[in-house]
């Protein structure tokens, strides 16, 4: 069994930032890639920003020049550093991550809990 957990969240006024982080614990043989997403009030859930392993990175356009993935492997460990916050950046941000675990299986469906990140005007 993997666990994802995630922390960081907060309440934060425009234009402040904040850093979120989540470290895997569990089963883990190793992990291809890890990820934030994020889920806001009647929306579906969309990709803030994911690493690869060979340290490649994807970003939503929203998350360009603002926000910045980075991952600690040896610790299992994803940070997301988000500055310049919007208001329309309040969400529930999740953690994903690739990995495979220690009986040989190969999943992507790992998410943590998810932590509120509330911007004000």
């Amino acid at each position: 069994q993997v666990q994802l957990v995630e922390s960081g969240g907060g309440l934060v006024q425009a234009g402040g930032s904040l850093r979120l982080s989540c470290v895997a614990s569990g089963s883990i043989l190793s992990i291809n890639a890890m990820g934030w997403y994020r889920q806001a009030p009647g929306k579906q859930r969309e990709l803030v920003a994911r690493m690869a392993n060979g340290g490649s990175t994807r970003y939503a356009d929203s998350a360009k020049d603002r926000f910045t993935i980075s991952r600690d492997n040896a610790k299992n460990t994803v940070y997301l550093q988000m500055n310049s916050l919007k208001p329309e950046d309040t969400a529930v941000y999740y953690c994903n991550a690739d990995l495979l675990n220690r009986d040989g299986v190969y999943s992507y469906n790992n998410w943590g809990q998810g932590t509120q990140v509330t911007v004000s005007s």
